[in-house]
């Protein structure tokens, strides 16, 4: 399987290695590190060395409660970064939902619109679908982000998110984009209570049947700070390294084509470890 994106077709034979870059003063867990154009570049080369294959750019916080960025203020953010970026030789994602900001990133030569509205968005489906070649992730988020953990889902939430997931990438594919553009993310912690996020996680595969690549995105969220809080007190986003990793490789075993990840470096050593047992275990079986 491959994922067709602007400038390259990624290889999915393998587990993908989604590095983030926040050009943001206020994302939940590194806002601020590497919010000037050459902090970012350079944060965006550390994590190629640390074995990423892809960077995912973006000038906009998403946490639960974050106010929209104007326009020209997220352009100012991401385009210098962008520029620089696709031409450091591996495809390079804008996160963002604005079709403005996607269509003045596909004109550098980004590689992929990494969508939390799943473009849903007036004119972003346009945008994607005129571009041609680009590849695109289409997220499920439960309404938006100042109110999406005020009022998180109610009920069994893996049918309802692969149900978004099928009929938003069936809307795409009537305007024209090849399926092997389409990636789907379920949104972990995007309206979902700590329960719905692991049941989403525990039953991953069965959103395999929307038939499109899936990519989990469980890097330091506050979930895993839930689950591993001690006396009650979750660690601080930056300290769950530990938990994110283990959630990486649990998506990965269940399906996952692609992980998005702050901790680059120690998710491709412990990929490392998965990919080494299950080749003996492939080797056992035959």
């Amino acid at each position: 399987m491959f994922w067709q994106t602007t400038r390259y077709s990624i290889d999915l034979a393998r587990p993908r290695v989604m590095g983030i870059v926040n050009v943001t003063p206020d994302s939940f867990s590194d806002g601020g590190q590497h919010a000037s154009t050459t902090a970012a570049l350079r944060h965006c080369e550390q994590l190629l060395k640390e074995g990423a294959d892809i960077l995912d750019i973006g000038g906009e916080s998403t946490r639960p409660g974050a106010a929209p960025l104007p326009l020209q203020e997220e352009l100012a953010r991401v385009l210098p970064v962008l520029r620089e970026a696709v031409r450091l030789g591996v495809p390079v994602s804008v996160d963002t939902y604005k079709p403005q900001v996607m269509q003045t990133a596909l004109d550098l030569g980004v590689d992929i619109v990494n969508d939390i509205w799943a473009l849903r968005q007036p004119g972003a489906a346009q945008v994607v679908a005129g571009h041609g070649r680009c590849g695109v992730c289409l997220m499920h988020m439960h309404r938006e982000p100042q109110s999406m953990q005020a009022a998180p889902m109610t009920g069994d939430v893996v049918p309802q998110v692969l149900s978004f997931l099928q009929q938003t990438a069936k809307d795409l594919r009537g305007l024209g984009v090849d399926k092997a553009r389409i990636v789907l993310d379920p949104g972990i912690g995007f309206g979902k209570t700590v329960a719905q996020n692991f049941a989403l996680l525990a039953r991953q595969r069965e959103l395999l049947a929307a038939g499109c690549p899936i990519l989990a995105g469980w890097s330091r969220k506050s979930s895993l700070g839930a689950v591993v809080a001690a006396d009650g007190v979750a660690p601080p986003a930056h300290q769950r390294q530990a938990p994110s990793v283990a959630a990486a490789l649990l998506a990965v075993e269940r399906g996952a084509a692609i992980v998005r990840v702050h901790d680059v470096r120690e998710t491709v050593a412990a990929l490392k470890i998965l990919d080494a047992v299950n080749k003996i275990a492939n080797n056992v079986d035959e």
